[in-house]
């Protein structure tokens, strides 16, 4: 730890506190991430365990840079690359505008960054604004990989308490347990909603029924003809039946045509059916993207 320079507290992650920081040695700026370590714990939190793994396999510019890991008997420090602020707050500069452009670039690296995650077998699981850093150069990092898991073929049941409930599929919302990487692209759906509206989340639930009651509200109730299976899921309950909204130009009156096709084909409902990273990149969306972002 003599090694770096604690200038200031950013905040409180998932399982510690996050601390801006200079080495010493070549004045780069980092962000310490701490992880406290009980006595009368296990060790290291497994969600520390899985973040360090995964990060050490998943390099791109799109995702955020684990620099080292520094080990002691009362604390873990995991070193990454400093940006200076989350989507978070990068809304809560904007004023309620947002440029049209920012808009496309921001959402090709979001899913840039996940079709690398998935084609390494790597699902997310916690896709929210405060987990996606920006750097003063523009370039958006997927982060806090606490909640995110190794998949393999065949498909493993996971835990259903997984994405912060506002960016959360209704298939999760309905207990799925066997889910792939359309998890990440329903919340990507939803971060590109929020993107285009300037920070408004598209669906701020209060609870898991009303959470589910905004979805519906827009996409329509889903059956067994639309989504196969829906009425098997283990948290599956009928729901008042809503009529799908006919146009989305209500609910992100400043996305293009084009934005729109493409949020469209994230949020379905039946998980089968959403876009993938891959194809949602090569969506006539992205048609008119700068060279200089599509080749970061």
């Amino acid at each position: 730890m003599q090694k770096y320079e604690k200038l200031e507290k950013i905040g409180e992650g998932t399982y510690g506190t996050v601390f801006k920081a200079k080495n010493r040695e070549n004045q780069e700026i980092v962000a310490l991430k701490r992880v406290r370590l009980d006595d009368d714990d296990e060790g290291v939190p497994s969600s520390a365990l899985r973040e360090i793994c995964l990060l050490k396999e998943l390099k791109h510019r799109n995702i955020v840079r684990l620099h080292d890991v520094l080990h002691s008997d009362t604390k873990l420090t995991l070193v990454f690359e400093h940006c200076d602020q989350d989507l978070k707050k990068y809304f809560d500069s904007l004023n309620g505008e947002i440029d049209s452009e920012q808009v496309q670039s921001l959402m090709y690296q979001l899913l840039r960054g996940l079709a690398f995650c998935h084609s390494k077998n790597v699902l997310h699981r916690d896709l929210k604004p405060q987990n996606l850093l920006i750097n003063k150069n523009g370039e958006l990092k997927l982060a806090d990989f606490g909640l995110a898991r190794a998949f393999g073929i065949p498909v493993r049941c996971y835990s259903a308490e997984v994405v912060t409930l506002w960016y959360r599929p209704p298939d999760v919302l309905f207990g799925a347990k066997l889910y792939t990487t359309s998890i990440d692209m329903w919340s990507a759906g939803c971060i590109f909603a929020e993107l285009a509206n300037a920070g408004r989340p598209l669906f701020p639930g209060s609870d898991i029924d009303d959470q589910l009651k905004r979805i519906f509200k827009l996409l329509g109730t889903p059956n067994e003809e639309v989504w196969p299976g829906i009425s098997q899921l283990p948290d599956y309950k009928p729901l008042p039946i809503y009529q799908p909204t006919s146009s989305f130009a209500q609910v992100v009156p400043k996305m293009s045509p084009k934005g729109r096709d493409l949020l469209q084909k994230l949020l379905l409902c039946n998980p089968a059916l959403r876009i993938s990273a891959d194809d949602a990149m090569a969506h006539y969306y992205f048609t008119d993207l700068p060279s200089s972002i599509k080749h970061l």
